[in-house]
């Protein structure tokens, strides 16, 4: 840190006084110039005026920043030179005029030293900004040409000084008169240094990106009013306007460039370029039109075009800034991008390419770096689809379906976006992210329901094989062991046949368990109600709670999947409220109003402070979750627990004409 403070002082010690050095000499040059004849003086508008105290000051400002050191050093030894060329453009008739000593030198001045800053600032300055480095190694020949061509025009014009033209008092280096190897060297060199500027453009972050565009638009148009100017009529100040312009954009490009926006500095100037013409073509047609219709009513014919292009003015500012803004950062209607979203996910072969379609035009929308689309699912899983780089700092916007958070979006840009475009992007993502979850959701259940049923499968397959499969053989060997009795030991055969009577007894036994465990048997035989009334009975038995069951609407007919939940869930609760609770009193009820409501409500101790899922409330959710509904468990409106259960029934309608 000393030493960087101590390289910032000794910078300010030399560039201060080399920006003071040059203002110096533009004032003593306007010192000579007002004591000698007018047409021998150098013209009060010069340009190189301009560079000299606008690039100076600004280089000399710009040096103790770490991020524009060289590009400032460039800046102000370019100023330093166009301030001694102003200064010899008058101090040469001076001397000529008292016939001092070095009369020939500072004509030799006067006559070539603009190529410096000129060509210093045109093709020097674009290779190596901002960082004051190449964009690669294989551009060092062109900074090498670069250096060279104010070498090649200097000696080009001590050669032969009569080169030069005259544009109101401006010397100009046209290049219809100069040697062609010359041109060929200085406008290939410009085209290199061009495509040098456009490779850092497509190779930077979006940062250096936004430097560049604010150095390459008013340099382009000073560059190219500068070079069509040796060549043509240029009107001075706007010339000098884009001289002036340029050294203060470079300062923004190193200071300030995430303050200040190009793309909107960009975008005005266009539409108001755009309106004076429009506006102009207006008013001119209509006076033109209305001279020939009223003779002699000028005044009214002017009076009529200017009310006319006025009406004209914000019709036509409206359709240039949408059509600007479109050039620039592609459609903004946000209801657009919402359509154009909505028909290209129709295409979407599943979730996750509706997905990573959403982030592609989301990212185009908010002209952004990159965009990522996370979904967070049921189970805390995130669903995601990325598009582009987000950066170190990526915006965020929640995406919230029906008040419930089921995403996030999240962004890189280099400015905030239009509030209503991604305000309405978010409410169309957030609809998406819902969709996106419910087929997770649905895609879950589908890998459940295979697991759950290869499981059962896989029950069925050990108890038959392990259990009925070797008891049945075993019988079946024993009747061959009577068979064989029977002829030998009469009397040994009852002992044989008692033992096959209960083998068979103990295996019918295992048969039912293994029916009953795929659908109790108290279903068909007592209905929903009925099996739930015995449920109740049993946990009542001894010092269980009293159970009390209330039905609401009538249950025959239901889904055979649903019976079975319904069953299971409250089968499951009394068990806990048995086991657990330390209750008095259980009431059940089942309420039947489009879906199956069920619920079942104690006073015992209720849940504790830190409640653990066991098997038990994970096997009553999953049981409603297979059907599409659900399953709570928490604390009661008097105390105790409550389960709370709903079950769709599939548009199960209850027979009434029973």
């Amino acid at each position: 840190m000393v030493e960087t403070a101590e390289h910032d002082r000794g910078a300010s010690l030399i560039a201060f006084p080399l920006a003071l050095g040059a203002v110096l000499m533009v004032a003593a040059s306007f010192v000579v110039g007002v004591q000698l004849p007018s047409d021998q003086r150098m013209v009060w508008w010069h340009p190189e005026i301009l560079v000299a105290l606008a690039w100076t000051p600004v280089g000399a400002l710009l040096v103790r920043h770490p991020r524009g050191s060289t590009v400032a050093w460039l800046m102000l030894g370019s100023g330093f030179s166009a301030s001694v060329y102003v200064l010899s453009l008058n101090l040469a008739p001076w001397f000529e005029i008292h016939h001092w000593m070095g009369t020939g030198f500072v004509n030799w001045l006067a006559t070539w030293l603009w190529a410096v800053d000129t060509y210093t600032l045109t093709l020097i300055l674009p290779l190596i900004f901002p960082n004051g480095r190449l964009v690669s190694r294989w551009f060092r020949p062109v900074l090498v040409l670069a250096c060279l061509v104010p070498v090649i025009v200097c000696v080009h014009l001590t050669i032969d000084p009569g080169v030069r033209r005259w544009h109101n008092g401006v010397s100009v280096y046209p290049f219809e008169t100069i040697p062609v190897p010359i041109s060929v060297i200085i406008l290939s060199t410009l085209a290199a240094v061009l495509f040098s500027l456009a490779v850092r453009f497509v190779q930077s972050p979006p940062d250096v990106r936004r430097q560049i565009g604010w150095v390459v638009y008013p340099g382009l148009v000073a560059e190219g009013i500068i070079y069509l100017g040796e060549n043509g009529p240029i009107g001075d100040p706007l010339r000098n306007l884009t001289i002036v312009a340029v050294p203060f954009c470079v300062a923004i490009a190193i200071t300030r460039y995430r303050l200040y926006d190009i793309d909107l500095v960009v975008s005005r100037t266009l539409v108001y370029a755009g309106l004076v013409a429009v506006i102009t073509a207006v008013y001119f047609a209509l006076v033109g039109a209305a001279s020939l219709l009223a003779h002699g009513e000028g005044t009214l014919a002017g009076l009529a075009g200017a009310i006319v292009a006025g009406a004209f003015f914000e019709p036509a500012r409206r359709r240039l800034q949408r059509t600007v803004d479109g050039l620039i950062h592609g459609e903004r209607d946000p209801y657009r991008i919402a359509d154009r979203l909505n028909r290209r996910l129709q295409t979407a072969a599943d979730p996750a390419a509706a997905l990573a379609v959403a982030a592609e035009i989301a990212r185009s929308a908010l002209h952004a770096t990159g965009v990522a689309i996370e979904v967070l699912d049921r189970d805390g899983r995130t669903i995601s689809a990325e598009d582009g780089i987000l950066g170190g700092r990526p915006q965020l916007i929640p995406l919230v379906w029906h008040g419930e958070p089921v995403g996030r979006l999240l962004f890189g840009v280099t400015r905030t976006p239009d509030a209503r475009l991604s305000g309405v992007l978010a409410r169309n993502l957030a609809e998406l992210a819902n969709a996106a979850r419910l087929a997770a959701d649905v895609q879950r259940s589908r890998e459940h329901i295979l697991r759950t049923r290869e499981e059962e499968r896989r029950r069925l397959r050990r108890d038959l094989h392990d259990g009925l499969g070797p008891t049945l053989a075993s019988l079946a060997m024993t009747v061959d062991a009577a068979r064989i009795t029977l002829k030998s030991d009469p009397e040994a055969v009852d002992g044989l046949l008692e033992n096959l009577r209960a083998t068979m007894g103990r295996t019918i036994g295992d048969v039912r368990d293994l029916v009953y465990g795929l659908r109790p048997p108290a279903l068909d035989d007592l209905g929903l109600e009925g099996a739930i009334q015995a449920l109740g009975g049993v946990v009542a038995t001894g010092d269980g709670p009293k159970v009390d069951v209330h039905v609401d609407g009538d249950l025959k007919g239901l889904p055979a999947a649903a019976e079975v939940a319904a069953y299971r869930i409250v089968q499951e609760a009394l068990t806990n409220v048995h086991r657990h609770a330390k209750a008095g009193f259980a009431q059940v009820r089942l309420h039947l109003n489009g879906d199956l409501h069920v619920t079942v409500d104690d006073d015992g101790v209720g849940l504790p402070s830190h409640v653990r899922s066991g098997v038990g409330m994970s096997s009553m959710r999953e049981r409603a979750t297979e059907l599409g509904g659900s399953c709570t468990v928490g604390p009661g409106p008097h105390g105790g627990t409550l389960v709370r259960a709903k079950l769709p029934v599939n548009g199960f309608h209850p027979d009434t004409s029973r």
